[in-house]
Parts: C-alpha cells; structure tokens; sequence
C-alpha cells in the first residue's frame, strides 16, 4: 500500500495541472482564433510580411550599396594623381612608396610619357605603363587586345592612323634610339588616350632612359578616407604633388549621398504604408471580436487576460511577419545585388533583431 502524499505536494501538483491547463487552453484559443478568422490573420502578416521584406531589401542594399557603387566607380580610373614637380620624374620607388601610403585598399599605376616620332618624321605621344595594372584601373577602355609579348603596342585609334594604317610593324624613334614595334590591339576610349601609343614599362624605359613621371591612385573608401589616403601619400612622396580627379570625387559624392538618401525614403515610406495597413487590419479584427470578449468577461475572463490575449495574437503575428519578411528581403537583396552590381549583397544579421522588436512592438500597440 503506497504512502500518502503529503497535503502541500498534493496542492503543489493540482497548482502546476491547472497552470498546465490554464497555458494549453490559451494556446489552443490563440490557434483557434486564427483559423477561424484566417482572412484577417493573412491580411495582418501578409502586411508585415511586405513591410519588414522591403524595409530589409532596403536597410541592406543602404548599408551596402556604399562598397558596390565605390567598387563600380573604381572602374572608371582614378581618384588620385601623382604628379612629379616642375616636369621632372618620380624616383625608382615611388610606385613602391605609393602602395605602401595605400595599405592594401587601392591600386597604383605608373605611367612615362615621351614625344616620339615615326619613320617618315611624324611626332606622337608614346607612354610606357604596367598593363596588368591598367587593366584592372582603367577597366573601361575598350581594347580589342592587350599585348602580350617582347616588342608589342597598344595603339590609339587616332595613333593608328599615324603610325600604322594597316596593323603593320612600325618604327619609333627618341633621341636618336628607335624602336621596332607590332601592334597587338587598338584602343579607343573617346579621350586623349586615342592619340598615344602604349608600351610595356620596362620596354618603354630601356628605350627612352626615362623614368615614369606619373602614378595614377584608384583609393577606395569614403571621401574622409580618400582624403587621409591622399594626405598619406603626399607624406610618403614629397618630391610630388598629389592631386585629386575632382570629376570622379565630385560624383562619386553626389550618386552615393543621393542613393542613399533615396533608399532610406524609400524604406520609411513603405514601413509607414504597410503599417497603416497593419493598424487598419488589427483594428477591424477588434471590432468583429466585442461579442467574443463580451463572452470570455460573462464566463469570468478578467480584462488582463484579454488584453493579454489580443497582445498574444498581434505579437505573434508580428513576429512571424518579420521573421519571414527578413527572409524576404534577404533574398530580394541577393537578387538586386546579383542583377546591378554583378555581386552578392551581403546579408546583415543585426537587421533581424531590429525587424522583430518592431514588428512586436507595432503589434502590440
């Protein structure tokens, strides 16, 4: 024969039963009522579900849009000039100085330029440059083929016509030193680089004795840190002068602080549309359901377990609209990333918090 149980254990366990009890009705009537009124429940999360979706589309795209227009404006050249003082030449270490100033967060590209002449005494400019640099740095120039080989030119397609009108070899002279090229490609950039003839860097210097006298800088970052950059590198070469590409700078500003702005309009004007559907929704929901709390206050429900009950049901509503939003978003960021910017938007994690603190709070309310 078991012992009894003792009297305050007895009242411990009916306790716990009728809480048990007490949790899984509320439950059960939470579910109940969304399924019984599916249509209000869809249109509420269907209305969080677009605003957190957009508004982490756009919080993601703002946070990253900065780095994919800054990495698409670094194709267009350069930012930063190096230029050596009063029409002399940068020493043999100032590429090196240059990438040191940059720390790993630019591109610098030497670049030497002579007037040459042909073979029938026609003067054009020649510049002697590392073309694996200037293809990353200048990615806009449209070339039909790089060279590749000893003794190989890239000739403008104004050049072309200069020194050679059917593709053919060509002679350079300088100084009394001449120079047999082939040409491998022609390039056409619309600007003064049509009219020049490009060399390897090394072919270029031990053909003309002349050492570079300029270094094209794409620096990455924001305009403080281009800024920083150009001030590293005037410490770092103080035999030249750095100036900046006021035209690539000036727009680089403008586009970035007005997409910017643009996106955060946009997120703020969309969460406020799909948060006076919310309200306009829950709000409705409401008022079909007087009879309902008129019912659960005749059968003794006290006022805060109906409002706890309706706090339940936005709040959850609101969570699962922002945590499947945040999905949402994620992915239309992914996808806006992948069709503008040939590139991947980063997702950013610390936007689900926000999003779910939100859509809790606003629920509630």
């Amino acid at each position: 024969m078991s012992s009894p149980v003792p009297e305050p254990v007895s009242r411990d366990l009916t306790g716990r039963r009728a809480a048990s009890r007490h949790q899984s009705m509320f439950v059960r009537m939470l579910v109940r009522a969304a399924v019984l009124r599916k249509g209000r429940a869809a249109s509420a999360l269907l209305a969080m579900l677009v605003a957190a979706a957009v508004a982490t589309a756009m919080m993601n795209l703002y946070v990253d849009v900065q780095a994919k227009l800054r990495s698409e404006f670094r194709k267009y050249g350069a930012n930063l000039v190096v230029v050596a003082k009063e029409g002399g030449f940068l020493s043999a270490s100032a590429l090196q100085s240059a990438e040191s100033a940059l720390g790993g967060r630019g591109l610098a590209v030497p670049f030497a330029y002579v007037v040459a002449r042909t073979g029938d005494g026609q003067s054009v400019v020649v510049a002697g440059t590392d073309f694996e640099r200037v293809r990353n740095l200048d990615g806009w120039w449209s070339v039909t083929s790089w060279p590749s080989a000893s003794q190989q030119a890239l000739v403008g397609t104004r050049a072309a016509g200069i020194v050679s009108r059917q593709g053919k070899p060509f002679d350079l002279s300088f100084q009394g030193r001449t120079i047999h090229l082939t040409p491998a490609g022609t390039l056409q950039t619309g600007g003064a680089e049509d009219s020049r003839v490009y060399l390897s860097l090394p072919e270029f210097v031990a053909w003309t004795r002349v050492q570079p006298s300029t270094v094209e800088v794409a620096a990455t970052g924001s305009p403080e840190e281009v800024t920083a950059t150009m001030q590293r590198l005037a410490g770092a070469l103080p035999s030249a002068e750095v100036r900046p590409v006021r035209q690539i700078m000036e727009s680089e500003a403008r586009v970035l602080g007005k997409t910017r702005a643009t996106l955060l309009a946009a997120a703020v004007l969309i969460i406020l549309t799909a948060a006076l559907c919310v309200l306009a929704t829950l709000i409705g929901w409401v008022l079909d359901r007087r009879r309902d709390f008129a019912i659960m206050k005749a059968l003794g429900a006290s006022e805060r377990l109906l409002n706890a009950f309706f706090a339940a049901e936005a709040a959850a509503l609101g969570l699962v609209g922002a945590c499947l939003g945040y999905l949402v978003g994620i992915a239309v960021a992914a996808w806006i990333g992948r069709a503008n910017f040939h590139a991947p938007v980063v997702p950013r994690i610390s936007v689900l918090p926000l999003w779910a603190a939100w859509g809790l709070l606003y629920c509630r309310r």
